[in-house]
């Protein structure tokens, strides 16, 4: 893999690395091992497809939410749009001219984007309500929560902004180590627990009072280690994992880790490649790993229950858990089904060959993929 950087103020910026390969210092290779090979298409569960929908002019989306029956997307090029996920006819779209970095926040109404210039920019449904510059670039989507907009940008700062009016209300920053000159270009992790804001900076999770910024708890998930800068990057990635209190994340290339998001707890962490977010289940924590190899751990304790790698080099990305099944998309564009409590192969579903970039969402019964040209996808169990 090729490693980009470019200094900005007193942080690196690393490229995002394909979670099909295992992070070098800067190493290249032109012979890619060979995917595994796919069984006869099988559908054990029924699955059909029952709308479809598109970015256009085509464009890389950049992140996705869903609440309730709407997902509301954001792509690099400035296209933003919310759709109805039951029917996948837009409820409204607008088109902002200027290219993005980070997006989509969403609570049902108000939406948060981030541009490559470094401006936050809310909006009212289809109406921008107000933007603000920001002092570093952000790859994280804004998170919109309680009349708030936070942000977390790429020098590990965290700012709170009052929604209706743009008003900056806090600012929480951590002391940048040298340890810690190298970030993600991609997403990493910010949700609410109850009352309580969770950050990932660095390998570390915080749990901020949303109200002031103030620090509540701070537990470690992985420590830089190696030789350089680029084998010591632990960021955390998202998408993390949340079942009530329980809240699991990855830190790339390092391993993956869960905690008690209500008292800032660690439960397990254990040591495991991947660069791609997890999703689970009351039994399972599930993760692809740097080969593809999809892992499930166990949720109490983090040891393996099992293993497979029907994707081995397929390049899945980030897993989701929908009905009896673990559903991953790959490069090529499938929508793999695999079963919760084995990995056993029960369906594949083709969306378009230009690959799923998203991890698959759920929006109700209908599960919704994403693809690198921008196609959005709805599919339903018959």
């Amino acid at each position: 893999m090729i490693l980009s950087e470019r200094w900005s103020s007193r942080f690196l910026k690393v490229c995002w690395f394909s979670s099909a390969l295992l992070l070098s210092a800067c190493g290249t290779s032109n012979q890619q091992p060979k995917p595994a090979d796919l069984p006869p298409a099988t559908d054990l569960i029924g699955i059909s497809s029952v709308w479809s929908n598109k970015i256009n002019p085509p464009a890389a989306p950049l992140e996705a939410r869903v609440v309730g029956n709407k997902l509301a997307l954001a792509a690099s090029n400035g296209s933003v749009l919310v759709l109805d996920t039951q029917t996948g006819v837009d409820l409204w779209r607008i088109s902002l001219g200027i290219p993005l970095n980070a997006g989509i926040g969403f609570d049902g109404k108000l939406s948060a984007v981030i541009t490559r210039d470094n401006q936050l920019i809310v909006m009212d449904e289809a109406k921008e309500s107000w933007r603000q510059r920001l002092s570093a670039q952000s790859y994280t989507a804004p998170f919109l929560a309680g009349g708030r907009v936070f942000v977390l940008m790429a020098d590990r700062s965290v700012i709170g902004f009052d929604a209706q009016t743009g008003r900056r209300l806090w600012q929480f920053s951590q002391q940048q180590r040298a340890n810690d000159a190298l970030v993600l270009s991609r997403p990493g992790v910010m949700l609410a627990v109850s009352d309580t804001l969770i950050v990932g900076l660095s390998g570390k999770l915080l749990g901020l009072n949303p109200l002031n910024g103030t620090s509540r708890w701070e537990t470690v998930i992985a420590s830089p280690r190696g030789t350089n800068d680029v084998e010591r990057l632990v960021d955390l990635v998202g998408p993390a994992y949340r079942d009530a209190d329980v809240l699991c994340v990855r830190a790339f290339e390092a391993g993956i880790g869960c905690v008690n998001a209500a008292r800032g707890s660690l439960i397990w962490r254990k040591t495991l490649s991947g660069s791609a977010g997890l999703h689970g289940d009351d039994k399972f924590v599930f993760g692809v790993e740097g080969d593809g190899t999809l892992t499930a751990l166990r949720r109490a304790d983090g040891e393996k229950g099992w293993t497979t790698e029907a994707l081995r080099f397929r390049r899945p990305g980030s897993p989701v858990v929908a009905g009896r099944s673990v559903v991953l998309g790959d490069s090529q564009g499938y929508l793999h089904f695999l079963s919760r409590e084995d990995g056993a192969t029960l369906a594949r579903l083709m969306t378009d060959n230009s690959g799923i970039l998203l991890a698959p969402l759920l929006s109700g019964t209908t599960l919704i993929a994403v693809t690198r040209n921008g196609g959005i996808y709805g599919f339903r169990p018959k």
